[in-house]
C-alpha cells in the first residue's frame, strides 16, 4: 500500500461518538412550523375534493394551487409533482402539506382531512404496463449467425426484487425564507440537485437559493433523489407562510414513500459453441414505479452491464423501464448493476453446470482481459485482475474442496458454496462527467497557511471528508489538522457534482490533488490564495454515443470476486450464512480501514439483498414498513465477512484510486442464491430467496 493508504481516525469520528454532531432533528425548533404531508390512500385516482377541518390560527394547508413556481421537482426529468394536481399515481403520492407550531396538533389536523377520490384502475406489473418511460439497447457482432451455428441454446428468465436503503436517519428538511432568500438544509447527498429543484419550485433566482447539507445519517442512494422532493415541499411551505418549516419523515413514512431499488425482470437467451458462450440476447424490464426520478441513468447502467464481466463476441441487449402505480424506484448502491449482474451470473453458472463444468472454471475461461471490447464496443484500457482475485477468494474460502465435499448430500442440513465475478463502472455513465456535471473544485489558503477544501460532495458516513483531507494534506505536505473541510452549502462551494456513481474520490479527489499540487507550486506565505480546478475528460476514452449506445461507458472499472457459503435446513427452509469472502479492486485505497469497512458493509448489504430483504407490496401498499418487519442483516445473522483489497492502480485517479462505494453490493446476491441452489439441488432464478421459497422449491 502507498503511504496515503495508512489509516487515520475519521475527522467526524469524535463528534458522532460523543453525540455532538448536529442532525436536522437536533436544531432548536423555537419559532419553526412543523410540516406533515397529506398523501394519497389510493394507487391511482383522481382527487375530486379536499375537505379541511377548521384550522386554528397559525396553521395552514398548502397544495399545488399555492406553489409560487413550477409544480415539478427537477430530478433528471421533470415529471414528479411537488403536490399532485388532480391524478395521484401511487399510495403515498403527496397531495399537500399541513404546517403549524404544535406537532401533535398538526398530526391531529392531518388525520381530520377528508379527500374525495374517483378511484381508477392501477397497474402493478411492470411486464404488463403499457407505458415505457425509457428504452435503451445496443448490439455487437452478429447474433443471428451465432445462434444459427450454436451447438446448444439456453433460455432463462430471472427476477430481482425491491430493496429499501434503510439508512439510520430518515429524510428531513428545514426551509427558511426571509428577505427574498431561501435557505434549505437537511439530510442529503447532492446539494446542487436540491438547489436546482428548489429554485424552480419557488420561482426564485438561483442566486437567491442556498442549500446546505446537515450531518447525514446514511444514504446508499436513497438521499440522491428524494431530498429534492422533500426540500421543494418544505421550501414552498416556508415561502407561503413566511416562517421556517421543518419536515422530518417518520420511519414508516420513509420506508413506504421514498424511492427503492428497481425490481427487474430479465430474459436471457445464450448460444454455446464448442463449450463456450458465443452469443447472448438479453431483454430486461425495470419497474420504474409512478415517476421517473433516477430511472434513465439506472437503466443505462443496468443495460451496459449486459454480458457481465465476460468477453461475449455477439451481444444484443435491450432494456425498458416501465411505469407502475407503485412508489417510485430510484437510486440505490449499485445503481442498476445488481439486477443485471444477478441474471448474467446465474445464467453463466447454469450453463456451466449443464455442460458439466465447474462454474468458477467456466467463468474464468470467459472473463474479459486487457484490450478486449466492452459490452458497448468500447475497450478495456486497463488490466482486468479477476483471474487473480477469483483465485485469492477460492483459496481463502477453500472453494474447490468444499465444492467437491458438498456435491452429493443427504439429510436435513445441506451446505453449498458459490462464487461470482462483477464490476462497477467508475464515474458517471458515458459523457456525463464531461458534458453534464463539469465538476469544479476550489482550495482556499488563508494568511495563516490553513487550506480549506471547497466542494459540494457530501460525507454520508462513507468517510469522504477524511479521504479528501488526506489527499490535500498529502499533496501539500501539511499536517492533517491544517486542512479544513466543512459541510457543504451552495452559497460557499462550487458545483463539484453529486455524491453518487462511485465518482467522488476518483474524479473530485483527483481534481483536489491537482489543485493542491498547483497551490504548492504557487504558495505565498502570509497571503490568501484561491486555486480552482475543472474536470477534463481522459483523452484515451472512446467517445460514448448515447444514441447508438457505443463507446467507453466508463473510463475504468472496479472489480470484485465474491464467495458465499450457506447451510440450508431442508425441513424449515432456514438459510444460514456460514461465510462470505470478497476480493475488491478499487485501485489505491485512500484510507485502508475506511475502504475495508466499505467493502464489508457493502458485502453484508448484498447478502441481505440475496436472502433476507423482501418488500411486501400488496396492491401498491408497502406492508413491512419498519425495522420490526423489514429485516436487514445484523451481526447475529452473519459471521464476520472476510474481505481483501486487490490493488490495480488507475492513473487518472488520486494516487491510483478509483470507484469504491457501490462495488461491494453487486456480487453478493448471485453468489448467495447459487450457494443455496447448490445446497438444495434445485435451479433458482430470483432474489431475494427466503425460507418460504426454499420450502416451495423442495416440496
Amino acid at each position: 500500500m502507498k503511504p496515503i493508504s495508512k489509516s487515520v481516525p475519521k475527522i467526524d469520528h469524535c463528534a458522532k461518538t460523543r453525540g455532538l454532531a448536529e442532525y436536522v432533528c437536533d436544531y432548536d425548533a423555537t419559532g419553526m412550523l412543523y410540516g406533515r404531508i397529506l398523501r394519497s390512500k389510493h394507487a391511482k385516482a383522481d382527487v375530486l375534493s379536499i375537505n379541511l377541518p377548521a384550522m386554528p390560527e397559525g396553521y395552514d394547508f398548502i397544495d399545488h394551487r399555492r406553489i409560487p413556481g413550477l409544480n415539478r421537482v427537477h430530478i433528471v426529468q421533470d415529471d414528479t409533482p411537488v403536490f399532485a394536481e388532480r391524478t395521484v399515481e401511487y399510495i403515498g403520492d403527496p397531495i399537500g402539506i399541513i404546517v403549524g407550531p404544535e406537532e401533535r396538533e398538526v398530526d391531529r389536523l392531518l388525520a381530520c382531512i377528508e379527500v374525495e377520490y374517483d378511484i381508477l384502475t392501477p397497474e402493478f406489473d411492470a411486464r404488463k404496463s403499457p407505458v415505457a418511460f425509457f428504452e435503451y439497447g445496443y448490439e455487437k457482432g452478429d447474433i443471428a449467425i451465432a445462434f444459427a451455428h450454436a451447438d446448444r441454446i439456453y433460455e432463462e428468465s430471472f427476477e430481482t426484487g425491491r430493496q429499501e436503503q434503510m439508512y439510520l436517519e430518515t429524510n428531513g428538511m428545514i426551509a427558511e425564507y426571509a428577505q427574498g432568500k431561501m435557505l434549505v438544509h437537511g439530510t442529503m447527498q447532492c446539494p446542487y440537485y436540491v438547489h436546482t429543484a428548489v429554485a424552480e419550485a419557488t420561482g426564485l433566482l438561483p442566486e437567491d437559493v442556498i442549500i446546505a447539507q446537515d450531518v447525514t445519517g446514511g444514504g446508499f442512494g436513497g438521499k440522491e433523489d428524494y431530498p429534492s422532493v422533500l426540500a421543494c415541499q418544505a421550501a414552498v411551505a416556508a415561502y407561503v407562510t413566511g416562517k421556517p418549516v421543518r419536515v422530518v419523515l417518520s420511519r414508516r413514512e420513509d420506508v413506504e414513500f421514498t424511492s427503492k431499488r428497481h425490481p427487474a425482470f430479465c430474459d436471457i437467451k445464450a448460444a454455446v459453441k464448442d463449450g463456450r458462450v458465443t452469443a447472448m440476447q438479453i431483454e430486461a424490464v425495470y419497474d420504474a414505479g409512478a415517476y421517473t426520478t433516477m430511472t434513465p441513468v439506472v437503466l443505462q447502467r443496468g443495460v451496459i452491464a449486459g454480458g457481465g464481466v465476460y468477453s461475449i463476441e455477439n451481444l444484443k441487449v435491450k432494456g425498458e423501464a416501465r411505469k407502475t402505480n407503485t412508489v417510485p424506484s430510484g437510486a440505490f448502491r449499485g445503481f442498476g448493476g445488481p439486477q443485471m449482474f444477478f441474471a448474467v451470473e446465474m445464467m453463466m453458472s447454469h450453463i456451466a453446470k449443464d455442460l458439466g463444468e465447474d462454474p468458477l472454471d467456466f467463468k474464468l475461461a470467459h472473463t474479459a482481459k486487457l484490450g478486449d471490447a466492452t459490452s458497448t464496443s468500447g475497450m478495456h484500457h486497463f488490466n482486468v485482475p479477476l483471474p487473480a482475485m477469483m483465485d485469492e477468494v477460492a483459496q481463502a474460502c477453500d472453494y474447490r474442496r468444499k465444492k467437491e465435499a458438498y456435491a452429493d448430500q443427504q439429510g436435513r442440513l445441506r451446505k453449498g458454496i458459490a462464487m461470482s465475478a462483477v464490476y462497477h463502472g467508475a464515474g458517471f455513465t458515458g459523457i456525463g462527467e464531461r458534458d453534464i456535471i463539469k465538476a469544479v473544485v476550489r482550495l482556499r489558503k488563508d494568511k495563516d497557511g490553513y487550506a480549506e477544501i471547497l466542494v459540494a460532495n457530501t460525507d454520508i458516513g462513507q468517510g469522504l471528508s477524511t479521504a479528501f483531507t488526506k489527499i490535500v494534506a498529502q499533496e501539500l505536505g501539511l499536517p492533517f489538522d491544517r486542512v479544513i473541510i466543512k459541510l457543504p452549502d451552495t452559497g460557499r462551494v462550487p458545483n463539484s457534482g453529486p455524491t453518487v456513481a462511485s465518482r467522488s474520490v476518483m474524479v473530485v479527489g483527483e481534481l483536489l490533488r491537482r489543485a493542491a499540487a498547483r497551490l504548492k507550486d504557487e504558495w505565498l506565505d502570509g497571503e490568501e490564495q484561491v486555486i480552482e480546478e475543472r474536470y477534463v475528460h481522459p483523452d484515451f476514452m472512446i467517445t460514448f454515443d448515447i444514441d447508438k449506445f457505443q463507446g467507453d461507458a466508463y473510463p475504468t472499472f472496479s472489480w470484485a470476486a465474491t464467495a458465499v457459503e450457506v447451510e440450508v435446513d431442508t425441513f424449515t427452509g432456514d438459510i444460514r450464512i456460514l461465510g462470505a469472502w470478497g476480493s475488491y479492486d478499487i485501485g489505491t485505497p485512500i484510507d485502508e480501514n475506511i475502504a475495508v469497512g466499505q467493502m464489508e458493509g457493502g458485502l453484508v448489504q448484498s447478502l441481505g439483498y440475496g436472502m433476507m430483504e423482501s418488500i411486501a407490496a400488496v396492491n401498491g401498499r408497502i406492508r413491512n414498513n419498519s425495522f420490526s418487519d423489514y429485516l436487514i442483516p445484523t451481526a447475529v445473522d452473519f459471521p464476520a465477512v472476510d474481505v481483501s483489497l486487490h490493488v490495480e492502480e488507475y492513473p487518472e485517479g488520486p494516487y491510483g484510486a478509483k470507484g469504491a462505494g457501490e462495488l461491494p453490493l453487486v456480487g453478493g446476491a448471485p453468489a448467495t442464491i447459487e450457494a443455496i441452489e447448490n445446497a438444495i439441488g434445485v435451479k433458482l432464478s430470483k432474489t431475494p430467496f427466503l425460507p418460504e421459497d426454499v420450502v416451495k422449491a423442495l416440496y
